[in-house]
C-alpha cells in the first residue's frame, strides 16, 4: 500500500498545541496517510485570535507549504479555525489545501441540518460567522458561541475549558435548535469525543474532519485547479518592460 504524506500545519507558534493537533491528527488518519505536523516560527503569535494575527501568521505559513509539498506531501491541512490564508495556500501548491473551519461545516452539513459552533474568544464571532457565508453555510449556522477563554487558556487549564464547552453545547442543543456542534478552535480537537458522549449529539471537530478529507482527495488523486482563481502565483519580473509573465510553478 502506498503511504499519503499529508502535512498539518498549525500556523500559531504554541509547540504544545501542535502536539496536541498531531495527535488528533494522527489518531484520524488510519492506514496509509503519514502525518507530518509543524506550526509557525517564533516571530508568529503563539495563538490567533483575530485578523492581525492572522496577517502575521500566513507568511511563514505559505513557506511551509512549498517546502511540504517538495518534500513529498500530497495534500495540507491549515490547523486554525480561522482558515487564515487559504486562498493563498491554494496558490502555491498543488495538493489539495484544506481548512478546518470549511471541513468541519461541510461534515456537519452532512450529519445535522443545522449547527452551531463553539469557539474561544467573542472576537472571533463574527469571524466564523464571514466564513460560514463565504462557504455557503449560513442558512444552518444556529449560532457562534464563545466561552471568553483566550486560546491558550485550553493549554493552561483543559479542565475548565471542558466544562465551559460542555455547558456551551448544552445551550446549544437545548437552545439555538442546532443538531450538531463543531468545536471551533483546533486546541480543542482532543475533548471532541467525550462531549459528544456526554451530550448526545455529534461534536465535530475540525482537525479530525480536515484531515480525513485531505486523505480522502489525496488518495482520489484530486489536485487544486491551475487555471483560475488558485492559479500559480504570476512572474511579474516581466510586466515593467511590457512583456507576458508565464505563471510560476514553484521550483522541484
Amino acid at each position: 500500500m502506498t503511504t499519503l504524506r499529508v502535512f498539518v500545519y498549525n500556523p500559531n507558534s504554541s509547540q504544545a498545541m501542535t502536539q496536541l493537533i498531531a495527535r488528533s491528527a494522527r489518531d484520524a488518519a488510519g492506514s496509509g496517510i503519514e502525518i507530518v505536523a509543524a506550526c509557525g516560527p517564533a516571530t508568529v503569535p503563539p495563538s490567533i485570535e483575530g485578523h492581525h494575527d492572522e496577517a502575521m501568521a500566513v507568511p511563514p505559513m505559505l513557506d511551509a507549504l512549498r517546502r511540504a509539498e517538495a518534500d513529498g506531501a500530497a495534500a495540507h491541512v491549515i490547523a486554525c479555525f480561522d482558515d487564515p490564508g487559504l486562498g493563498a495556500a491554494r496558490e502555491v501548491t498543488a495538493g489539495p489545501v484544506i481548512g478546518i473551519a470549511q471541513a468541519a461545516m461541510q461534515v456537519a452539513c452532512i450529519v445535522a441540518s443545522r449547527f452551531s459552533v463553539v469557539t474561544t474568544l467573542p472576537r472571533s464571532i463574527p469571524i466564523i460567522e464571514d466564513l460560514a457565508l463565504r462557504y455557503g453555510m449560513a442558512h444552518a449556522l444556529r449560532r457562534v458561541r464563545a466561552v471568553d477563554l483566550p486560546v491558550l487558556a485550553l493549554e493552561a487549564d483543559p479542565a475548565q475549558a471542558r466544562a465551559l464547552l460542555l455547558r456551551e453545547i448544552r445551550d446549544a442543543r437545548d437552545h439555538d435548535g442546532a443538531e450538531a456542534v463543531i468545536l471551533g478552535c483546533a486546541g480543542m480537537s482532543d475533548m471532541c469525543q467525550s462531549l459528544s458522549a456526554e451530550t448526545g449529539i455529534p461534536v465535530i471537530d475540525g482537525v479530525h474532519a480536515a484531515v480525513r478529507l485531505a486523505g480522502a482527495l489525496a488518495a482520489g488523486g484530486y489536485r487544486t485547479a491551475k487555471t483560475g482563481a488558485y492559479a500559480w502565483p504570476r512572474d511579474k519580473s516581466g510586466d515593467l518592460d511590457h512583456t507576458a509573465a508565464p505563471l510560476r510553478k514553484p521550483a522541484q
